[in-house]
């Protein structure tokens, strides 16, 4: 398992967020995806997610959209 430190704003408000995944890597978009799922995840929200063929383009466009913005991976396993 690799620890990927996440530094973004929510809502204008800076937030950090530590992720343990099986991954070696960990791009942007797929960064935005965990983040969108930690924060609208639940069945409610479920109409926020981007759809399972959306592009990494619109991943971010879609997190951005909700608040989620200057996502950075910011330590990265060697």
């Amino acid at each position: 398992m690799r620890h990927y430190t996440l530094k973004y704003l929510f809502n204008g408000e800076a937030r950090t967020h530590m992720f343990e995944l099986k991954q070696p890597q960990l791009p942007l978009h797929e960064a935005a995806m965990h983040l969108l799922q930690l924060h609208f995840g639940d069945g409610e929200n479920s109409l926020l997610m981007p759809t399972a063929d959306a592009t990494p383009e619109e991943i971010l466009e879609q997190a951005e959209l909700v608040g989620l913005t200057q996502i950075k991976v910011v330590n990265k396993p060697s």
